[in-house]
Order: C-alpha cells, then structure tokens, then sequence
C-alpha cells in the first residue's frame, strides 16, 4: 500500500453507508492511504457532493433508508459535475439482476458484504488508478480541444486581417470608401439571413455559408486594383472604350484570388465564394451583364445577391461629383430592375425590407473624411500628363 499512497496521496475517496461500524471500518482501512469523507446517509452524500473538492471514488451502500444506493446513483448520473466520479456499490445482495441493476445506474464495481479487507483495497486502488487515467485523458482532450479553438481563431484573424488588408488595397486606387466595404458586407449578409428559409435558397444559405458570404464580401471589388487610374479614378461617364477596359476588373479579381488559393495549394471556401462574387456580381438577371453575359440560375446565389448589395449602395452613396440618391428613389429604381437586373426572389426581399437597408446605410455612412479622400484621389489623377 505504500506505493499507492505515493502515487495517488491526494486521491479522495466517499463512504456512504447507514451503518456506523461498515464507516468505521473502511475509513480505518483506507486512512492511510487516501483521503476519506463519510456520510451515514443518501441525503448527506448528496449534499457532501454540492462543494469541492469531489471525490475520486464512491463507495455507496445499496439498501440505506431514505434514498437508495440506487437512487442516490441515479441523481449522480444525471449531473454533468458527478456523472464521471466512478461507484462501487456495497452491498449484501448477490442477485444477478441486483448487479445488472447497478452497472446501468453507471456503477464501476460491486463489493459485498460483510467487508474483506484486501478485497475493498484491491478493487479501489484499481478504479483509483482507472479514475486518475480517465482524468488525464479528459484534461488533454480539453486542453487540445482548447488549443484547436485557439489556433482556429487565429487562422480566422489572419483570414480576415488578410482579406481587409487586401480590399484596403484596392480601396487606395478607388473613389469608393472603406465604409462601402462595411456596407456591401452587412447587405449581402442581411439578404442571406432573410433568404434562408427561402426553398430557393434554403439549400445554400446555412450558418456557415452566410458568415463565409460576410467574409467573402469586401474582395467583390479587388480586381480594380488592375484597372488605370484614368479610367478607375474618372468623375464623368466613360466612354465606350473605357467601359470595357473598367468590365475586366471582374475578370482580374477572380484571377487575383485564384492565384492566391492557387499558392496556398488547398482549396478554400471563403476564397471560391469571393471569386464567385468578384466574378459574378456584375451579372444580370436577364443576361445583359457581364462579363459572361449569363442569366438567371447560371448566375451564382452569391453573385446575385451581390448584385443587389452593390447596385443599392452606388445609388445612395455620395461621390464628390455627385451626391448620393435619395432612399425611396434608390428603392424605385431597384424595384424597376426586378426581373431584369436583379434576381426577383432576391429582389421582393430587399423591397420589403428597405428600412432595415437604410439603416445600415446610416449606420456606415460616408464622413466628410471620406469626401476629402475622394477628392484628394480625383486631384491626384487631374495632375497626371
């Protein structure tokens, strides 16, 4: 026994009997070796086992007035904080069933009665032992579960931190803000929710396709980090020419992401739905876009809502050489692309919920820092040769 009061010193072991000379006893004969609590009664366990610390092993007598062994297990294991602190049952009944009974109830063990004493010392070091290797096998799961978590969270952070460095880049060459990006992003996420239970949708937008969908947002515009700042930067109307060399920064976004994904050598689902968007959102419904020219369900879920997301926010949003559309005429002109432009599942949803849109707007709207940004950027291509 010295070695087992050596390796396990700590260990704690509950007696539980109504009878004052079995507590007797087995204390006596576990006090040298572990810790020992008694309790005369189920209640008294009960209550013994609402504070720390808990013990390693139980030992609970069967037949006790007042709750049961049985009862008193029962209770034990319904409790997540009890439910892994293993039982020997004591017990003077030596039916079959009487056992069947108590290892469904989650028991480890039976021991009779009366006590012999390197019985009860064998078969408690054993669950001792058993216990102390469950314990550590639960810590390391939790400790690994908790580090799979951790480094989950900083491959999400370099994620994010990767794709808003990115679209802070393109916004650089850009007229547009920052707070675009915020906007397009809560958008599309807003149509997503609101589209869930759609059956036209219910099939793509889950939990994690609508979060990758916010993720995703920002890089709808990346590829314009390729296009001249005579044409990108341009305050009037483009002429022809312009607008078809403005139309390939679809075709240079989906090319940037995928040679991204292309050096991380695995395929990755943010990336193939940004590449979708980036590709994608200039679609439109009647297959007048581009730059495919595609039409109704060719066009991607998340390019079509997109769509909706960038239309609504070029409308309102103010530029130094414009200023931004009023919500209710914005909302017209969205309604009278129904069918056409946009989506018209996709569309009905923003109608009717408009309000919910324009409060986004106004929550990320564009400051006077912003305008200046603008006009800062328009100055400086006015002062190319």
């Amino acid at each position: 026994m010295d070695s087992m009061q050596s390796v396990y010193p700590s260990a704690t072991v509950l007696v539980v009997d109504d009878t004052p000379d079995n507590l007797m006893l087995i204390a006596e004969l576990l006090k040298d070796s572990y810790r020992v609590k008694a309790a005369n009664s189920g209640e008294k366990a009960l209550r013994l086992l609402q504070s720390d610390p808990l013990p390693d092993l139980i030992l609970l007598d069967i037949m006790m007035p007042g709750l049961s062994g049985y009862e008193v297990a029962g209770q034990l294991q319904l409790a997540p904080r009890t439910r892994h602190i293993p039982i020997i049952f004591l017990t003077s009944m030596a039916a079959t069933e009487d056992e069947i009974r108590g290892l469904n109830l989650g028991a480890v063990d039976y021991i009779t009665k009366p006590i012999i004493p390197p019985v009860l010392m064998a078969r408690v070091a054993t669950q001792i032992k058993v216990k102390a290797a469950a314990d550590f096998l639960r810590d390391k799961n939790e400790f690994l579960e908790q580090e799979v978590q951790r480094r989950t969270r900083e491959v999400t952070a370099i994620q994010d931190v990767t794709i808003h460095a990115m679209a802070s880049l393109a916004e650089t060459r850009d007229n547009e803000t920052g707070n675009h990006i915020r906007r397009t992003q809560h958008y599309i996420k807003l149509l997503a929710e609101l589209l869930r239970e759609h059956p036209r949708f219910r099939h793509f937008l889950d939990e994690e396709t609508i979060k990758l969908l916010f993720k995703s947002a920002p890089l709808h515009d990346i590829g314009k980090i390729g296009i001249p700042d005579r044409i990108l930067l341009k305050p009037g109307r483009l002429t022809l020419e312009e607008f078809e060399i403005m139309k390939t920064h679809t075709t240079l976004g989906r090319d940037a992401i995928q040679h991204a994904e292309g050096q991380l050598g695995i395929g990755v689902d943010f990336l193939h739905l940004a590449k979708e968007i980036a590709y994608g959102h200039q679609e439109k419904w009647d297959g007048s876009g581009y730059p495919q020219g595609v039409a109704t369900d060719d066009i991607p879920i998340s390019a079509r809502l997109m769509a909706v997301a960038d239309v609504y926010d070029a409308l309102i949003s103010r530029r130094v050489y414009k200023p931004g559309m009023p919500h209710e005429q914005a909302v017209e002109i969205m309604r009278e692309g129904r069918g056409s432009h946009f989506d018209p599942d996709i569309c009905d949803t923003f109608l009717a919920n408009a309000e919910r849109f324009r409060e986004i707007a106004e929550r990320f709207a564009d400051s006077d820092q912003d305008m200046a940004k603008q006009l800062a950027l328009l100055e400086q291509i006015a002062d190319q040769p």
